[in-house]
């Protein structure tokens, strides 16, 4: 396995560095957020570390930006945040794992292997049509015509979810269930709102698919 550590703290980089490379993991280690890019753009990673708090960019925004510029190897956000609200912006910037600082060894190891192992799984692109609209599961891209409309990782979850039941209702606790595991700490009205907000970007899109909120139980995708 290879990774990438982005990490500011001199003493932790150095000794995450050194205990990964003790257990077989090749490491690289950057010292400040704008490097992040390039290193993984042009190397290539089985896992990025990224420390959230970082000089010039931070983790967060890095991985924002890979994910919108295409990245798909997997991320693992470091951070002393650990609220609600921090894990929920850390995932939908597009980290596929979160870990709080001060955090044990062996539970990073643990979460790098699972990482790793998705990350080795052959890609195959996976593309559906509906109508106007092109659903690519394999870059998370929705596009109607040529014209790609800009979802969020959640946002994108949710319309995959809803796509591979269309014409069937899907139950808020499966959403939660599917998209951000049952224990989670996310409402119904967090739900609510990335259901919104996707369905003001499907309305501006002008296309012949609506998400109809089926009250109290759900929502159900509908072709017009």
């Amino acid at each position: 396995m290879k990774v990438l550590l982005a990490e500011d703290d001199l003493k932790l980089g150095k000794l995450t560095q050194y205990m990964l490379e003790q257990n077989g993991i090749a490491t690289e280690w950057v010292t400040t957020g704008d490097a992040i890019y390039d290193y993984a753009m042009y190397e290539e990673y089985d896992v990025l570390v990224l420390d959230w708090m970082m000089p010039k960019m931070s983790g967060v925004d890095a991985c924002r930006q890979l994910r919108e510029a295409g990245y798909q190897r997997a991320i693992l956000l470091l951070t002393a945040r650990d609220a609600i609200e921090d894990r929920v912006t850390g995932l939908d910037a597009g980290a596929d794992d979160y870990l709080v600082k001060p955090f044990e060894f062996a539970e990073l190891m643990a979460r790098l292997r699972a990482l790793g192992r998705r990350s080795s799984q052959k890609i195959q692109r996976d593309v559906m049509e509906l109508g106007e609209f092109t659903l690519d599961r394999t870059s998370k891209v929705l596009k109607k015509n040529d014209q790609i409309i800009q979802l969020s990782p959640r946002e994108f979850q949710i319309f995959d979810l809803l796509v591979q039941n269309i014409g069937i209702v899907v139950p808020r606790d499966i959403i939660l269930d599917r998209i951000w595991g049952i224990e989670s700490d996310v409402s119904s009205n967090n739900i609510d709102s990335y259901v919104k907000l996707l369905r003001k970007k499907l309305n501006t899109a002008d296309g012949q698919i609506s998400i109809a909120t089926i009250r109290g139980v759900g929502y159900k995708l509908e072709t017009k």
